[in-house]
């Protein structure tokens, strides 16, 4: 994906002002945005996304201590690993609300908001990952109280606020759980992780990176992870792979690990997705024009391959050290 001359001009902080002016005309309602126009403070119990008005509560518009008081649930996981089936299953429980017919990509949250840039403004799906501030931690300006309520007032449009447990999905939220954990302390996150190939071969489609890039990604991703992981108090990890092969099984343990009951409507699952990309690694090993670009894989991210279960030599030979793994603390 590539980024037009004018776009790559924008720093961070440009981008996002723009980025609040446009989000604000359909956050907010009408009549504030007319009274910001005027400079009115805003009445007890409106919103304003702008420094130095403060945040109300009311209703929907809720304050630093009521958000802090709501159970989030973050699914994490690079494009193309499957964070779309997940999410969308985890909805369809009675006490989770999740975003539908949002009008933007996968229904994902890093679109609905103007906190913090989205995946695209590193590059999209296969590049995000390299951008070292794409990377974000407790540590991180954007933490304050504020702006928790104004994420919370941003993403708060598109859920069923009765509902105890509030659901978001992004993929760059694989490298950003420590600040999301930090925004909303009563948090939990699903991590999924799909086999590097599947996942490469799946979001080449979409990027213009070459077969190694995004095989190198996908590992830098996952280290990222790895770091951050010790420092996030309710995590849970599954893989793809176990969760189109044992859907009812893994989402059963999914609801144990919230402490809800089992009531997903569990859709039908093609358990054989992977066959087709692993079928052209099988072609490209036996093609000697890509025979470099093979070896080139194999040798620099072999090893840290097989460390999360995976093979590049046998891909139907699977081990899940991350398999059921879950850590509360």
């Amino acid at each position: 994906m590539r980024h037009s001359s004018s776009a790559r001009a924008l720093d961070p902080f440009t981008w996002m002002k723009r980025k609040v002016k446009a989000l604000a005309k359909k956050v907010l309602p009408r009549r504030l945005i007319e009274g910001m126009r005027s400079s009115r403070r805003p009445r007890k119990g409106e919103c304003c996304l702008f420094p130095g008005q403060g945040v109300f509560a009311k209703g929907r518009m809720d304050s630093p201590q009521a958000v802090g008081s709501r159970r989030f649930l973050f699914v994490c996981g690079l494009h193309r690993s499957g964070t779309s089936l997940l999410s969308h299953t985890l909805s369809t429980h009675p006490l989770i609300s999740g975003f539908h017919n949002t009008g933007v990509s996968e229904d994902e949250g890093q679109h609905l908001q103007s906190l913090f840039p989205p995946a695209k403004f590193y590059g999209g799906p296969g590049k995000f990952g390299f951008a070292p501030e794409a990377h974000l931690t407790e540590t991180s300006d954007l933490v304050t109280a504020d702006n928790a309520a104004k994420l919370f007032l941003e993403w708060s449009r598109y859920w069923d606020l009765s509902k105890p447990l509030l659901l978001e999905k992004s993929p760059p939220n694989l490298i950003r759980t420590r600040f999301l954990q930090a925004m909303f302390p009563h948090s939990y996150f699903i991590v999924i992780i799909r086999h590097p190939i599947a996942v490469a071969l799946a979001t080449r489609k979409w990027s213009r990176s070459r077969l190694d890039s995004l095989i190198s990604h996908w590992v830098t991703c996952h280290h990222i992870f790895d770091l951050d992981r010790v420092h996030v108090k309710n995590l849970y990890v599954i893989n793809y792979e176990l969760l189109v092969s044992c859907p009812t099984e893994t989402f059963t343990s999914v609801c144990k690990f919230l402490n809800i009951s089992h009531e997903l409507q569990v859709p039908r699952v093609d358990s054989r997705v992977n066959e087709r990309y692993f079928e052209i690694w099988s072609d490209m090993r036996r093609d000697p024009a890509a025979a470099n670009m093979v070896s080139l894989i194999e040798r620099r991210y072999g090893k840290a391959i097989r460390s999360y279960g995976y093979r590049l030599d046998n891909l139907d030979q699977l081990v899940f050290p991350e398999a059921a793994k879950s850590d509360l603390r």
